[in-house]
């Protein structure tokens, strides 16, 4: 099975499994249609996919042979075991990836292309796919360049990948945990329910919990928020519509005029 295969399987395992557990255990109720947005959500990783096809002859995986390649890297520069490579590599990966998060909102024209995600009003297992084809790209280039520039194993960049979309998944999910696991599991990871704050409408908890897999990035940083502050409400406080479940209204936003409160 080839890496591309193996990364689609594990995708789509995790899909089923949380739109599953979603329906069995849902943390809140939705408040729009789910064949809609799932359409629209579905629609986007679609052009998504088929935009990095066009736009790039290699992703992450290629970027990785191609430094290795040449030796290029800080890590191929170094003589270390190559388990010791692959852990580091995956780290800091992770931790490069904490802050694009940061920046896609801290920085305005970044924050165009992202308030798409966050615009989503009902958080489900979708959501982890919802994201503009031109954010995208833009994280692509930077992934890429931050695989050259490190020297990642392939190796490295395969388990990374895999662990990005299955967290992007589970987190966004529309679970709620037993207390006592999600109790446990926020030691380490990012829960749904912590991943839920960073979707409030609130800026001060729309600008917290950043990472995607690890929570040690927001302790170490100091963007972690433990728990929402009153009633939780999804989304953005200037799309509190149905709008942002539609697919061209996802894909035209970004270069629509600002509203006085983005």
């Amino acid at each position: 099975m080839s890496e591309a295969q193996i990364r689609f399987s594990i995708f789509l395992g995790a899909l089923i499994l949380m739109s599953a557990l979603e329906a069995l255990f849902p943390a809140k109720a939705r408040t729009q249609s789910r064949a809609r947005r799932w359409s629209t959500n579905l629609g986007l990783v679609v052009i998504d996919t088929l935009t990095i096809r066009v736009l790039f002859p290699v992703i992450a995986v290629g970027a990785a042979l191609w430094a290795d390649s040449r030796g290029w890297g800080i890590l191929n520069a170094l003589t270390l075991p190559m388990w010791v490579k692959v852990s580091l590599a995956v780290v800091i990966l992770d931790m490069l990836i904490y802050w694009q998060h940061v920046a896609f909102h801290k920085v305005p024209v970044f924050w165009r292309l992202h308030k798409v995600h966050h615009a989503d009003r009902d958080l489900d297992a979708s959501s982890g796919l919802r994201f503009h084809p031109a954010e995208i790209v833009l994280s692509m280039i930077y992934k890429m360049a931050a695989v050259v520039l490190l020297g990642a194993p392939v190796l490295a960049v395969i388990i990374f990948e895999i662990i990005l979309n299955a967290c992007a998944i589970f987190n966004h999910a529309n679970v709620r945990l037993p207390r006592w696991l999600e109790r446990s599991l926020r030691l380490v990871i990012v829960t749904p329910a912590l991943h839920r704050i960073h979707h409030s409408v609130r800026e001060v908890e729309t600008n917290s919990n950043f990472g995607f897999s690890v929570i040690w990035w927001d302790r170490i940083f100091g963007s972690f928020t433990p728990h929402p502050k009153g009633q939780l409400t999804l989304g953005l406080n200037e799309y509190q519509n149905d709008a942002p479940s539609g697919l061209i209204w996802s894909l035209l936003t970004p270069f629509r005029k600002a509203k006085s409160s983005d």
